[in-house]
């Protein structure tokens, strides 16, 4: 009998040699309506480009046979699938260029348009109505209907996902900013949006019985907290904790966004006792310890869905699921990360130093203390002490280290938290996500995450954000609409004025 692990490599490349004799099958099939089918993609540059953009992409119908003309043949979508699939990075640099900027809006008949558009304002209703209707629809880069056909071949969703990720990679890499790739995305985005909706995504739980494969996907998109072996896998969706993927229909077997829960009596303070604790893993659950719900993981697991609202609905739904399944329970709360606060911190503190305003972080009894604990200097040389060992992680293993930086991180973690701002938002990512599902910063956890990568993001330290369910709607249009949130006054505002 095969092994879990081999079980699983077995399976995948079955699934993948199925996979590839099905697309060499199609990909070498007779020409389709006179289209030529490739083997193997164009190799020709720009010409080779020009050449299958202007057969695959094509015209934009006008106003009045819009509902009229004829789809294209869906060899179209194939070709232009396998040609971008063979493509090197740089050449689908300069393939989605000239994909956005040849094939986007007809810029000058928009123009007209919007000048027929000022004639029309004295005219009739009607009159008015159809020429923005004209105009609307002119706005409709030619390419997005290539988008739309190729969404209904099998596997197209999928690469319309991977294919607004590269468009992603490109923008945030600066390797290309134009206004044409940023409508691309966009109009990539809002399609997107709309084929993953809330209506159309499927709750599943997954438990140790589950297909070995979505298993396998669960650990290796696990973002928060590595799993470490199958073991740990196992413990995760065993007795006392619960895993939630939303996954649609367009791509069986692939979690889009997936939710870990732990069970507990009391909200929890830290990561060690929900991951690495093994006691129960075979034990019964009893109903009468479950009193509490925390979300101590969500993982999004397709970067072409960035920016989609798919991890709130999540929560939500698996509220409503728990609630089900527990009535009695009526605690809800996330134990989070603060990525980004330790790197935040060592910032601050080179700044502090080359302008010599240490005071503003620490009071004069504070540096004493630290300047005791690592033998410096008072002054510049504290500062960089106490930024290297921020940047290294060392003070974590003196106590006296330990003791005295306590006070001081939490203070500034609850300032960082709360204060830092990004156009008046939360700037941490995490807090921002929480906060517009509307929940409430509740507690600030001391030594909540001691592996290496938590004190590397975040000294330790977490978060947890309390979901008042009859408070969530109003918190999160108080955030929303006015940049205004809810922290818990014991464990936010004192810390901040310690």
């Amino acid at each position: 009998m095969l092994s879990l692990p081999a079980n699983w490599a077995f399976r995948g490349g079955v699934r993948c040699w199925r996979h590839r004799a099905v697309l060499r099958g199609a990909l070498k099939a007779p020409d389709v309506n006179g289209v030529r089918r490739y083997s193997t993609p164009i190799r020709g540059g720009v010409a080779g480009m020009e050449d299958i953009l202007a057969r695959v992409v094509a015209p934009l119908p006008t106003y009045e046979t819009r509902d009229k003309y004829p789809p294209p043949p869906e060899s179209n979508s194939l070709e232009f699938m396998h040609f971008y699939a063979g493509l090197e990075k740089e050449e689908k640099l300069g393939f989605l260029t000239k994909l956005s900027h040849d094939f986007g809006v007809d810029h000058k008949g928009i123009s007209e348009l919007a000048l027929r558009l000022l004639d029309a304002q004295l005219r009739a209703l009607a009159t008015i109505l159809q020429v923005e209707d004209r105009l609307l629809y002119g706005l409709t880069p030619r390419y997005k209907q290539l988008l739309n056909h190729i969404s209904r071949v099998e596997g197209g969703v999928k690469f319309l996902v991977d294919l607004r990720a590269d468009v992603l990679e490109m923008i945030s890499s600066k390797a290309s900013e134009t206004p044409q790739i940023r409508d691309l995305n966009g109009t990539l985005k809002s399609l997107l949006s709309e084929w993953f909706s809330v209506g159309l995504l499927r709750l599943e739980r997954i438990t140790w019985q589950s297909p070995c494969d979505i298993l396998q996907r669960i650990s290796q998109y696990e973002a928060v907290h590595p799993v470490r072996n199958w073991t740990d896998l196992k413990r995760r969706v065993g007795p006392y904790r619960r895993c939630y993927a939303f996954t649609h229909a367009t791509m069986p077997g692939e979690p889009l966004v997936v939710l870990h829960v732990a069970l507990t009596e009391d909200i929890s303070d830290n990561i060690q006792s929900i991951v690495r604790e093994f006691a129960t893993l075979d034990s019964e659950e009893d109903v009468n310890k479950v009193n509490a719900a925390i979300f101590y993981s969500i993982s999004s697991t397709q970067a072409g869905l960035q920016g989609v609202e798919l991890g709130n609905y999540l929560i939500k739904r698996v509220v409503r699921e728990l609630q089900s399944e527990f009535p009695h329970m009526a605690q809800f709360s996330s134990l989070s990360p603060i990525p980004g606060f330790s790197s935040w911190l060592q910032g601050l503190l080179g700044q502090c130093k080359k302008e010599g305003r240490g005071s503003d972080l620490l009071s004069e009894q504070e540096w004493e203390q630290v300047e005791q604990a690592v033998d410096s200097a008072p002054g510049p040389a504290a500062i960089e002490a106490l930024r290297k060992l921020i940047a290294t992680g060392e003070w974590t293993r003196s106590e006296r280290l330990t003791r005295v930086l306590e006070p001081v991180l939490m203070r500034l973690c609850a300032w960082y938290l709360y204060g830092e701002k990004r156009r008046d938002y939360a700037l941490n990512p995490v807090a921002n996500f929480h906060l517009q599902n509307g929940a409430t910063m509740w507690r600030l956890n001391w030594s909540a995450d001691t592996s290496p990568r938590g004190v590397a993001n975040s000294c330790g330290i977490m978060v947890n954000y309390r979901y008042y369910l009859n408070e969530t709607s109003k918190n999160s249009a108080l955030y929303l609409q006015n940049k205004v949130y809810m922290y818990f006054f014991c464990s936010f505002f004192y810390l901040m004025l310690v």
